[in-house]
């Protein structure tokens, strides 16, 4: 090769390497890009405070729709990733299973500039009082800080659960909160202001009805498409969707029966059907709070369950969307023990009444139940109203009903629910487990089982101990599961990507920096 040729050769090398990092430079460029644009929710639920605080993360799913924007996890869900690395670049587990390694991602800071260290890590595991804080308390031995970049949990024994309970939606224990800001700003300031290390920055919020945040343009993960977002409390579900069509919101959540149908029909709507792990189910407290009560007899809780027309239920208000179960466990979870499926006998329900005592009914209270799941509430009472059992509906605000239920307040029927990720274990400790989030009683062959379990390393095993809990909630009719819910939610034609599914079997729009509007 001549000296002109080679170096005419270097130099068109050269051009096509800066052509290609010209080119490379393309796609930081896009991330780094300004955010532009406002999303409007309309939100099926009252908005509360409470939800703004990882530390009250309840075992369900409702606080997730917030805290996917306000707050970021050492592991959290993420679109492809049950378990995807967030505030934690990487983790290990000790041979011996008694402890947890996490190294952290350097240089993220809050949405107030305070930097992410190891000691946020653990203030915001020991101020935690969520689903499972007693579980975390007694099976933790200490949480050590190595440096500012590496945290490690000890275990008084093996736990074989750990990063199911920490790095799922099944608890809000490993999201973080700044030490700093929130030992300056107390427990209620941080709920009037929370600072958080997520995607958006809290600007404003009228309780009970709005929350506005802003665009938090250094998050570690990438800079928002989306300047603005807005969530406002529309709790008539028809208003959602006038709302929806006349783009007064771009994203309502939790649209059912006719509307469904109509928003389906109506051009420039997209329906989105979602399916989170929410089972809902019917509990009777007085079966271990009142001696007295009719509740403690099988055959009437097996009365009130074979009454129900739940595919009759599911057809009316979810488009059929929704799956008919025998279990309060979502069948997608681990250690999922597929029961029966109840079947529709009213005169079944009639006859065990009788059997019970009853021939001719009873007066059985009050129904409890979260208020924006009142028309499931509604269809199940006409239903046990038809074979004599007469209850009166009571829907409460959803963070009152939570609270209520959460105190052990309510009685006679409750129409529970949990969308909360995790596994069969996560699931029946925050609803069967003794000092349960919501548990009211349970009964000593169970509670001894669940404790087995929680220790028990050998898979199979543990599975069959789990399949054996639920098969003896099962015999013993200690609850009434009713579906687990085809959440139905509709997008406007303003939005590009909405959200809603790219997490798998979360129910909300998330995550919210992959959130688009279309060009104009």
């Amino acid at each position: 090769m001549t000296e002109r040729v080679r170096h005419s050769a270097i130099s068109r090398l050269v051009l096509i390497l800066f052509v290609a990092s010209l080119a490379g430079l393309g796609t930081p460029a896009a991330t780094r890009a300004a955010p532009e644009g406002q999303l409007t929710w309309a939100v099926h639920v009252t908005l509360a405070p409470t939800w703004f605080d990882p530390a009250e993360t309840t075992g369900i799913i409702t606080p997730f729709m917030f805290l996917y924007a306000l707050h970021d996890a050492l592991v959290k869900p993420m679109p492809g990733n049950p378990m995807a690395p967030s505030l934690a670049e990487s983790w290990t587990a000790a041979p011996d299973g008694l402890s947890y390694e996490f190294v952290l991602r350097r240089g993220v800071k809050f949405h107030n500039g305070d930097l992410l260290t190891a000691e946020d890590v653990k203030f915001s595991l020991e101020r935690y009082r969520g689903a499972a804080a007693g579980p975390f308390k007694a099976r933790i031995a200490s949480v050590d800080v190595l440096d500012p970049h590496r945290i490690r949990f000890r275990f008084k024994q093996p736990w074989p659960d750990f990063m199911t309970f920490y790095g799922t939606m099944a608890t809000g224990a490993g999201w973080i909160v700044p030490k700093k800001y929130l030992e300056r700003v107390g427990d209620d300031g941080f709920k009037k202001a929370p600072v958080g290390a997520g995607p958006y920055k809290f600007v404003s919020f009228t309780p009970g009805v709005e929350l506005t945040l802003e665009a938090h343009e250094q998050y570690w993960r990438k800079t928002p498409s989306v300047k603005r977002l807005v969530f406002k409390a529309i709790p008539d579900e028809s208003t959602r969707l006038a709302m929806l069509k006349r783009g007064e919101a771009d994203i309502a959540y939790s649209i059912r029966g006719a509307l469904a149908e109509e928003l389906r029909r109506t051009p420039g709507l997209t329906l989105k059907p979602n399916y989170p792990p929410g089972t809902f189910w019917l509990v009777f407290p007085e079966q271990w709070t009142d001696p007295k009560s009719p509740w403690n007899d099988r055959r009437l809780r097996l009365a009130a369950s074979v009454a129900i027309d739940r595919p009759a239920i599911n057809k009316a208000e979810t488009l059929g969307f929704s799956r008919i179960t025998g279990n309060m466990i979502p069948h997608t979870f681990e250690s999922y023990w597929p029961a029966p499926v109840p079947v529709y006998d009213p005169k079944r329900a009639r006859q065990l009444l009788a059997e019970a005592g009853y021939p001719n009914g009873l007066d059985a209270g009050e129904y409890f139940c979260d208020g924006s799941y009142a028309n499931l509430g509604e269809a199940v009472v006409n239903y046990l109203q038809a074979v004599g059992i007469r209850v009166q509906l009571r829907p409460l605000e959803r963070a009152a009903f939570i609270l209520q239920n959460s105190q052990k307040k309510l009685k006679n029927i409750i129409q529970t629910a949990s969308g909360a990720f995790g596994n069969a274990a996560t699931r029946l400790d925050a609803f069967v487990a003794a000092g349960g989030t919501f548990t009211y009683g349970t009964y000593p062959d169970i509670e001894g089982l669940i404790a087995e379990q929680a220790g028990e390393r050998d898979a199979k095993r543990r599975e069959g101990i789990l399949h054996r809990i639920q098969q003896l909630i099962h015999e013993k009719a200690m609850v009434v599961p009713i579906w687990e819910l085809a959440f139905i939610n509709g997008h406007g034609p303003r939005v590009a990507e909405s959200g809603l599914t790219l997490i798998s079997s979360h129910a909300y729009s998330s995550p919210y920096e992959d959130l688009k509007l279309k060009d104009k």
